[in-house]
């Protein structure tokens, strides 16, 4: 053993012998594996009454799915959520620091806080660490001052608020779906039934969007799970 490391060249990077044909990754052999990352599908509406939340449930490291029933649905507050894109290290930390920070200002006022504070928050961290952060986000929820509200907050932290939204790598292929179908005034089932049917779309055509589909709906009184699982998407697959 001594007498191999003596004959080694200085500086030269070790590499383990791997067989021509072997289905390894160039990273896969003595270098460090890529970071997980969402390839994903996230799509939000506005209702009469509330919001349907919705997002598709696949989590990738580099080629290889992580997680095939992830959330990507976060909770923020008893009616607010955020719907996460991009790394998943990254989203995730982002809203531990919403939530611890939103519960303190809730203890402060004695009071749900609001949807927009919420976003705010979101805004402010993802737009000063905006060099730093690979994070795409949708916050949305239900206050008594605003009724149902949805904020895009796209990489760069940019706060927009709008009546429907759709992020991340899937989101490309049921824009134009969206747009065509969308219509203010829907009632819950109507808005359900749309953002799944455009979530599976996007699973249909986008590889890194998969597993099953998860939705909440929020609206003044409750909050509603449902999931649809892979082999049963309001689409042929």
């Amino acid at each position: 053993m001594m007498d191999f490391m003596a004959q080694r060249p200085v500086g030269q990077e070790f590499v383990r012998h791997v067989e021509d044909g072997c289905p390894y990754r160039a990273d896969d052999v003595m270098k460090p594996e890529q970071a997980v990352s969402t390839g994903t599908t996230l799509v939000v509406a506005e209702f009469d009454g509330g919001v349907v939340m919705c997002a598709d449930t696949r989590t990738s490291t580099g080629q290889y799915c992580a997680n095939r029933a992830s959330r990507k649905i976060s909770k923020v507050h008893d009616r607010i959520f955020v719907c996460r894109s991009g790394s998943a290290a990254d989203t995730q930390a982002l809203t531990s620091f919403v939530l611890h920070y939103l519960g303190q200002h809730a203890v402060e006022l004695g009071k749900q806080p609001t949807v927009n504070t919420a976003a705010n928050l979101f805004k402010i961290m993802a737009y000063n660490n905006k060099d730093h952060l690979l994070a795409g986000l949708i916050v949305a929820g239900y206050d008594d001052k605003k009724g149902g509200q949805i904020y895009s907050i796209p990489l760069g932290g940019a706060r927009v608020r709008v009546p429907y939204a759709a992020d991340g790598s899937g989101s490309g292929y049921i824009k134009g779906f969206m747009d065509a179908n969308y219509r203010p005034g829907m009632s819950k089932a109507e808005c359900l039934e749309f953002v799944q049917k455009a979530t599976a779309l996007a699973i249909s055509r986008d590889g890194s969007s998969g597993g099953m589909v998860r939705s909440l709906v929020i609206t003044k009184d409750k909050v509603e799970e449902a999931v649809i699982e892979g082999n049963k998407l309001p689409v042929d697959l």
